[in-house]
């Protein structure tokens, strides 16, 4: 138990020695981290022993099939949607809308700002609205935005909808993992983690197989392909947006799909592991920038940026970097199918034993030692065309493997859905900044130079996410060890330490 008191003081009654009953403000549905959880007929579920008629196993297989898919398929048409314009270049976006290569990535450009500013925003609405309100509605509008893309006649009409892209997928990414890390577990969570984010590397495998399917529409009702592109994935989205508003689930606490017994025993095994939630409390302006007095919140941001850059900047361009291998539109799109499969297949790899051993700093290192080894070779070989696609296998599988575990360690260490909340719209938001950055860094013109600078830049942000890697292992590894020698502090009352989340002296982080 991660919240365990190893010395003999964890027999201490904490609600009588800080004195509880006189303070004001403690709600007594927030309970010491440390405690058992209590039901409301005083019965405890000590270490979040399963009640009688309820099977732990079961139970997770249960909400494995309600949360997680259904996560997994709105980011999966979230991602689709996003990067489906690189699909759309290679059948003669830029050629109709007579871009310039600096217009095109401004294009890809302005989806960042929106997306970036609004990341915290839009976790707070998700905490106070139902979670299946607020996504299905942001799905249904980038749903409807990229059909829009598709029917754009000019540079200004594709900055509108980028721009609106940016604005209601803002909450997808941050909001989905929020909501997974009020489901599980710290030990049990990064497999479930690494299947949501590795949604993205099926998004573009499946949309390379679209792309090269759509792309024979070409001229049908006198639209080109890469009109049918968005289109049709768009319209895919808004469909499937009316099903999920029935079916994307709540948090635990309003979940009407568990028996009361089952919802009591996931809230008491979360509470086991990370402490009371203080769900009931609204997170105010002070909670935001008291989150920002934490150093960590900067290393935790450092780490997402930068794996940002390559993997964005792979998620854009791969498809016009396998074209300058010599390759038709339609051999280029299931060219970039195997390396986005590879990826999915070595990101539930990493993770799975990620979980098994209950570890994470090192299992980012080897999968960014992979990255690094692809974009070493793409450097340097520049005459074998095998080499070079081999190349993008380890690029791609080391980047996308490394990017959930990075985001699992630094948000399941986060206590409470205050710190949480904030923590994972701001990693993110922060993060998606390289984004803008990856769409300059492989422009047309580069590939006569066999694209070294986006290789270089690429590289050199991965080699800055290792870095703050280290610093954020040296960080909570020092503040576990200072926090055991120092033992509990019994002058904090049991709302004071519910409020301080992953602050608390009692609290351990996961390494």
């Amino acid at each position: 138990m991660r919240f365990a008191l190893e010395t003999d003081e964890k027999q201490v009654n904490h609600n009588d020695t800080n004195g509880l009953h006189g303070q004001s403000k403690y709600d007594p549905d927030i309970a010491h981290p440390a405690a058992g959880y209590t039901t409301g007929t005083d019965a405890p579920y000590s270490d979040a022993t399963p009640p009688e008629g309820i099977s732990e196993r079961r139970l997770m297989t249960k909400i494995d099939l309600r949360v997680i898919p259904v996560l997994s398929i709105l980011y999966l048409l979230a991602f689709l949607d996003r990067t489906n314009v690189a699909n759309a270049a290679v059948f003669g976006l830029s050629s109709d809308l007579n871009l310039t290569p600096i217009q095109y990535s401004t294009a890809l450009t302005i989806f960042f700002p929106p997306y970036i500013l609004f990341e915290i925003p839009s976790n707070l609405i998700l905490k106070r609205l139902k979670p299946h309100v607020w996504l299905s509605v942001c799905m249904f509008m980038f749903g409807l935005v990229t059909l829009c893309q598709g029917l754009v006649n000019n540079w200004g009409g594709l900055m509108t909808t980028r721009f609106l892209l940016g604005v209601f997928e803002a909450g997808m990414f941050p909001g989905s993992f929020y909501l997974i890390s009020m489901w599980y577990v710290r030990a049990e969570a990064q497999k479930r983690y690494t299947f949501f984010f590795a949604s993205t590397s099926l998004a573009g495998a499946f949309g390379g197989l679209l792309a090269s399917a759509i792309g024979k529409m070409d001229g049908l009702s006198g639209y080109r392909g890469w009109r049918w592109v968005f289109i049709l994935e768009g319209l895919l989205t808004c469909v499937v947006s009316f099903i999920f508003f029935f079916i994307i689930p709540d948090f635990p606490e309003e979940a009407k799909w568990l028996t009361k017994a089952e919802a009591a025993f996931v809230k008491a095994r979360l509470q086991d592991d990370q402490g009371k939630s203080a769900r009931e409390r609204k997170i105010t302006g002070k909670d935001v920038l008291n989150c920002f007095k934490d150093y960590k919140f900067f290393l935790g941001g450092f780490m997402y940026f930068g794996l940002i850059v390559p993997a964005y900047g792979y998620a854009y361009f791969s498809p016009t970097i396998i074209r300058s291998y010599g390759y038709s539109p339609i051999q280029t799109q299931l060219h970039s199918v195997p390396p986005w499969a590879v990826s999915f297949a070595m990101s539930m790899l990493i993770a799975t034993f990620s979980d098994w051993t209950r570890h994470r700093f090192l299992f980012t290192l080897i999968p960014i030692s992979i990255a690094v080894a692809g974009f070493g070779v793409l450097l340097t070989v520049h005459d074998n065309r095998n080499v070079q696609y081999m190349a993008l296998f380890l690029a791609s599988s080391g980047v996308y493997a490394a990017m959930p575990i990075i985001v699992c360690w630094f948000q399941m260490n986060l206590g409470g859905h205050h710190r949480r909340a904030v923590g994972s719209a701001w990693q993110v938001g922060f993060g998606n900044i390289g984004g803008i950055i990856s769409t300059y860094i492989f422009p047309s013109s580069d590939a006569r130079n066999f694209f070294r600078l986006g290789y270089s830049v690429s590289l050199g942000f991965i080699c800055l996410s290792a870095f703050t890697c280290c610093l954020y292992f040296v960080a909570v590894w020092t503040q576990n060890r200072s926090r055991l020698k120092a033992g509990p502090d019994l002058s904090l009352t049991e709302y004071e330490k519910v409020e301080k989340g992953d602050l608390n002296p009692e609290y351990r982080y996961m390494l």
